[in-house]
């Protein structure tokens, strides 16, 4: 026999009552949930069949539409080039990976941090675990300071500096040189430097800056503050995680101060591993703090544009910092200090 309340007031149990509503609470909070959340997914589901961009991303094998923000970014400013190190924070599921993967290959590499487990797009290293944890961070910095971990082997050239050491082309393209041009070293620019000499400056800084641990050429992050795990603490599934760092909670105020600190964070990352021209490209949702985020982001980089892509829906409050070309010297107290 089942009880009910209302059988426990006819019986008369002292007490009873109450322990049967507090045991029929849980159950009853977690319908409801379940309704909301399938009339969430519904109305999602609806949004996406509507959606251009959604539809243009399956078509083209791309991981989500996401992937167009990027796209239309670069196609703008021109952030990659072949043979570029990447870092894509917030990667899941891996859109904006599929863009860098495509525009720094051949001998590019890219890698994705999350906090939620996601099939990684080809070519793209990943570390799963949360970006704001200094463990995180040291394993990051960790697996860059190889400069050929997680890059196809380089093909080597007819070029070399002048102890030898033979020059790669991702090394010739940053230096700005080609074949011919190295035929040409013996001509001398105003400076009186041979060509061969300037090369070897350049180079020289990079190795420099390699040994500082600055390796990256372009940061990404599009990492949006996760929610609060309720339900769903069984699902263990890669295509379809529960534990998302790209929601919102439809509150403003928050939604904006957390994007604050996840910027905040990846600038700090960029400080210390961004070289010298490298760029930066960044989610935020907007508020009263962004100005200040954006006036620390120009005295690290030469240029700072704010886009609101067309890819990006009208009614969010999302929009994107493109910082260009790492300054050579920054001080660290105009950069690296909270909002």
């Amino acid at each position: 026999m089942v009880l009910h309340t209302h059988h426990v007031r006819r019986i008369g149990i002292p007490g009873l009552e109450g322990c049967l509503r507090h045991a029929l609470l849980p159950r009853t909070l977690e319908s409801v949930q379940t309704r909301l959340s399938s009339s969430s997914s519904k109305v999602w589901q609806n949004r996406q069949g509507r959606d251009r961009f959604a539809r243009e991303a399956k078509v083209q094998g791309l991981k989500s539409r996401a992937a167009f923000k990027l796209l239309e970014i670069n196609e703008k400013y021109k952030i990659f080039k072949k043979g570029q190190t990447v870092v894509d924070l917030g990667y899941a599921p891996g859109s904006w990976s599929q863009v860098a993967v495509d525009r720094t290959s051949p001998n590019g590499r890219v890698l994705g941090i999350d906090i939620i487990p996601a099939q990684p797009p080809k070519g793209v290293s990943t570390i799963q675990g949360n970006f704001l944890s200094s463990e995180i961070q040291a394993q990051v910095k960790e697996f860059l300071s190889n400069p050929a971990r997680g890059r196809p082997r380089q093909q080597k050239v007819f070029a070399a500096t002048e102890d030898g050491d033979a020059l790669t082309e991702e090394e010739l393209d940053d230096a700005g040189m080609g074949y011919i041009d190295l035929q040409r070293e013996a001509n001398i620019d105003d400076s009186g430097m041979t060509r061969s000499e300037q090369l070897s400056g350049r180079l020289s800084r990079r190795q420099k800056e390699e040994g500082e641990g600055r390796m990256v050429d372009v940061v990404l992050s599009d990492m949006s503050a996760p929610w609060e795990q309720t339900t769903g603490f069984w699902k263990r599934s890669l295509s379809d995680p529960y534990y998302r760092m790209m929601n919102t909670s439809g509150m403003n105020f928050r939604d904006h101060a957390g994007s604050m600190d996840l910027c905040m964070a990846a600038l700090h990352f960029c400080y210390d591993t961004l070289r010298t021209g490298g760029h930066f490209v960044c989610k935020f949702y907007q508020g009263s703090e962004d100005k200040a985020l954006e006036v620390q982001l120009r005295n690290l980089f030469h240029k700072v544009h704010r886009e609101k892509p067309e890819s990006s829906r009208s009614e969010s409050r999302e929009a994107y910092f493109v910082a260009l070309r790492r300054k050579p010297e920054a001080e660290p107290g105009n950069v690296i200090k909270e909002l």
